[in-house]
């Protein structure tokens, strides 16, 4: 009777802490979508190295604004033969893409959202202006490292191009220090790490490296001359403005 008695108060135990771990997954997770949607909007020039398996380095530069959380506009301005190519993100992860040779926008489907985002590491998922939380169930992970939390990201919609991602984050500041992706057959295939760093009252991601094992091809992230809170208008995200106006 006793034995059974000490089940039963186990199961309520456990019962009782499984919502609490639940709740401080969620809430960790819920910081860093915070603090990487901070600005009310930004603008920066984007550099991208994009290195392939034989060191072989391609470099291109884009101007990039973004306001909220959902949209968010590229414009390269090199090398050559990329300029006048744009992405717009939407709310609702919707994606155009415009390219002068076809001079037209097009709309990035669902299917081709685990598609390089413009020959990058990056895919279109990626670059999504929706937060993790909304596209993801968190779980804590035991860390390594006593000043990282660790969690598992699971996806809440088969059409993710990932079956997880397990995410390392600052404990202090809520930043992410590493992502690690796994495939849909469970397989880590590639990782982006992570350099924060703080102007005024944000913390923004001076510089991103993301490698593909697969592929062994990297692309690096740097981004200069960052401003927030410009006032930026909304007539900037809009498809008609991804053409290059005409002088």
């Amino acid at each position: 009777m006793n034995t059974y008695k000490s089940i039963i108060i186990l199961l309520i135990f456990f019962a009782s802490i499984s919502p609490a771990k639940a709740q401080s997954a969620a809430s960790i997770l819920k910081s860093m979508d915070d603090l990487m949607s901070a600005p009310k909007d930004k603008q920066a020039v984007v550099k991208m190295v994009l290195t392939d398996k034989s060191g072989k380095e391609k470099v291109r530069e884009a101007i990039m604004k973004q306001k909220g959380q959902y949209k968010k506009i590229y414009r390269y301005t090199k090398p050559e033969k990329q300029v006048g190519t744009a992405t717009l993100s939407l709310p609702d992860d919707i994606i155009w893409l415009y390219m002068p040779a076809l001079n037209k926008a097009i709309k990035v489907t669902l299917l081709s959202k685990s598609q390089a985002f413009t020959g990058t590491d990056f895919s279109y998922e990626d670059m999504s202006g929706s937060s993790y939380g909304e596209r993801f169930t968190p779980s804590v992970l035991t860390s390594p490292d006593p000043k990282m939390y660790q969690l598992e990201l699971m996806p809440k919609s088969m059409k993710s191009t990932y079956s997880k991602i397990i995410v390392f984050l600052d404990k202090t500041h809520f930043y992410p220090i590493r992502m690690e992706y796994f495939d849909e057959n469970k397989v880590y295939f590639k990782y982006a790490d992570y350099k924060y760093k703080k102007k005024g009252n944000y913390w923004y991601a001076e510089e991103v490296f993301m490698m593909n094992l697969n592929k062994e091809h990297s692309t690096k992230i740097i981004l200069t001359d960052i401003q927030f809170d410009q006032g930026i208008s909304d007539e900037e995200f809009t498809v008609e403005n991804l053409k290059p106006q005409q002088d």
